[in-house]
């Protein structure tokens, strides 16, 4: 996982149970459903102002010398 960093199986093990204990079982893919879309919005978001800020380059005036 790119975003994990130093994280290994162990802490995301002790954090998936404590989401478990907190949750239930019940409300626990409700919660997860709920991460990953937000995830995705988030990621979306980003990836935008990328492409906006790509095209934004489009309309720039050409850099002249100066005299």
């Amino acid at each position: 996982m790119p975003f994990a960093g130093n994280i290994g199986i162990g802490e995301i093990a002790i954090v998936l149970v404590i989401a478990l204990i907190v949750l239930g079982p019940k409300r626990l893919p409700d919660a997860g459903r709920a991460l990953g879309r937000g995830m995705k919005e988030f990621r979306d978001s980003i990836s935008g102002a990328t492409r906006r800020d790509e095209d934004d380059d489009e309309f720039e005036t050409p850099l002249t010398r100066a005299k």
